[in-house]
C-alpha cells in the first residue's frame, strides 16, 4: 500500500462521524478527493419526503474538502477547517448515494483553498457546491 493510500485510510478511520455516516473514501491524491455516503433512513431530515438532512451533506462535503487539502503536495501534514460555505441547490433524491468531489486549487504557506460539489446519481445536477479554506502544515 502506498504512503498516500495509508494516509487516506488512516484519515477516514480517525473520523468517528465519517464512520457513523457510512462515508467511504473513493479516491484521494494530488489535492483531489472523492468520498461517498450511502442513503440511510437514520439521516433523513424530512420524514414526509425521505430527503437526507443538509447536515449530513455538510459533513460529507467538509470531510471531502479536508481530504483534498490534506493530500495536496504542498501540505505536509493534517488540516482543519477555517471556513466552509455550502450552497444547497436541490434536495438529494431519496434512496440514492451522495458523492462529494473536492479539489484543492490553491495553497499558501498557511491556507489551502478548496472547492467541491456533491451529487446523487444525477451527477450533472449537483445537490450542493462548496468553497472553503483549510489550514496547511509545513506549506512551501
Amino acid at each position: 500500500m502506498a504512503d498516500r493510500d495509508k494516509i487516506a485510510q488512516q484519515f477516514m478511520e480517525a473520523l468517528p462521524h465519517s464512520k457513523a455516516l457510512g462515508m467511504r473514501l473513493v479516491d484521494m491524491k494530488d489535492g483531489c478527493a472523492t468520498i461517498d455516503m450511502p442513503y440511510d433512513e437514520k439521516l433523513v431530515g424530512d420524514p414526509e419526503t425521505g430527503v437526507i438532512h443538509g447536515g449530513a451533506v455538510s459533513a460529507l462535503m467538509d470531510t471531502c474538502c479536508g481530504a483534498a487539502a490534506m493530500c495536496h503536495p504542498k501540505n505536509l501534514g493534517g488540516t482543519a477547517t477555517i471556513d466552509l460555505r455550502i450552497d444547497y441547490m436541490r434536495a438529494a433524491t431519496p434512496g440514492q448515494r451522495i458523492t462529494a468531489r473536492a479539489e484543492c486549487y490553491h495553497v499558501t504557506r498557511s491556507v489551502a483553498f478548496v472547492r467541491a460539489t456533491a451529487s446523487d446519481e444525477d451527477a450533472d445536477n449537483p445537490v450542493a457546491a462548496a468553497t472553503g479554506a483549510f489550514t496547511v502544515e509545513g506549506g512551501r
